[in-house]
């Protein structure tokens, strides 16, 4: 009896020292990254996001959706490596010249603000990388949207692609079958896919993407049919077939400020504004029922829009003693 009872004692004993491991494979490689990783060389970090955050979102409220987008198009190319962040310079092409960043990517003043803010606490500790992925949940939370512990521990890209940005990004006007396929080839799924569109419950598009709809969107010279007829005479008014280019719409004008399911009820009444957005409903069985779950059920969106946004970050990241940390989030390090 004694005997069994010491057994039962270690066995407990071994559970209770056992480290607790929240740790999250990364997609592509060998590398681990876990919400803890700056517990003990930068414990203020996420602290230090979050607060820089916030206060750019009371000035700017649009900005809570560019940072979700910056962390978005960072991760769909080469991986979530803050490659997005860099300048041109020397050998690197910047991929804020690409198609789907110029004239539209913002929040890089943002990130380089809350960077030099945790360089003055934790110096070359904090990745840029991980700064997209901390503000992007940080964004989606003061919208009023789901939270989740971010897995961090990712590095800082040398280099970027400007090919990737352009090839890799889903774009408004590509299929169904096209962007599923961009997601796939990211680690990513159909039911991701919806999810993280939802993401479009905040902020603002351009006339130029979505002014095919309004006007010859088959190159027949006729519009959308999937669009609401009334909303598109809406969205003429302030984007003619020529001109207005960067005229801004919201991309769910019923809460446009608020992350919310409105965003999938719109499609439900053909008022998704970019096409990329209401084939969600029109094009594809499985997506169609999706929409419509959340439509009617915002904490089955909220839940797994929180799954997709880890599961996204995990694509490739750097990890070990691959990249760096970069002092600077606009150029390597190197370039001092």
């Amino acid at each position: 009896m004694t005997k069994s009872l010491n057994i039962i004692i270690v066995a407990l004993s071994l559970i209770a020292f056992s480290p607790l491991c929240l740790c999250s494979k990364a997609y592509g490689t060998g590398g681990y990254l876990f919400p803890q990783f700056y517990d003990h060389s930068c414990p203020k970090a996420q602290e230090i996001v979050q607060s820089v955050v916030a206060k750019a979102f009371t000035h700017d409220p649009r900005m809570a959706a560019s940072l979700i987008r910056l962390h978005f198009h960072d991760c769909f190319v080469k991986g979530c490596d803050a490659s997005i962040l860099l300048d041109s310079s020397g050998t690197i092409v910047s991929e804020k010249r690409s198609n789907p960043n110029r004239n539209s990517a913002r929040g890089f003043e943002l990130i380089e603000e809350i960077k030099h803010a945790l360089e003055q606490v934790c110096p070359e500790t904090v990745s840029c990388a991980d700064i997209l992925a901390l503000a992007a949940r940080d964004s989606t939370v003061i919208t009023g949207g789901p939270s989740w512990e971010v897995p961090l521990g990712r590095r800082d890209a040398r280099g970027a692609s400007l090919s990737g940005s352009n090839n890799d990004i889903p774009a408004p006007n590509n299929t169904f079958q096209t962007i599923l396929t961009k997601f796939k080839r990211q680690g990513l799924d159909l039911v991701d896919m919806v999810s993280l569109s939802g993401s479009h419950t905040i902020g603002n598009s351009r006339c130029t993407s979505f002014r095919q709809r309004l006007y010859n969107q088959s190159g027949n010279g006729k519009p959308d049919l999937t669009l609401s007829q009334y909303y598109a005479s809406l969205l003429r008014q302030r984007c003619p077939r020529s001109g207005g280019d960067q005229n801004l719409f919201f991309l769910d004008f019923a809460t446009p400020f608020k992350f919310d399911n409105h965003y999938f009820k719109n499609l439900i009444m053909y008022r998704g504004l970019l096409s990329s957005d209401e084939i969600l409903f029109t094009d594809n069985r499985e997506s169609k029922e999706l929409v419509k779950l959340y439509a009617e059920n915002q904490e089955a969106f909220f839940e797994q829009f929180a799954k997709s946004m880890v599961k996204m970050g995990n694509i490739s990241p750097l990890t070990g003693m691959k990249g760096e940390i970069r002092r600077i989030c606009r150029r390597v390090n190197h370039a001092y």
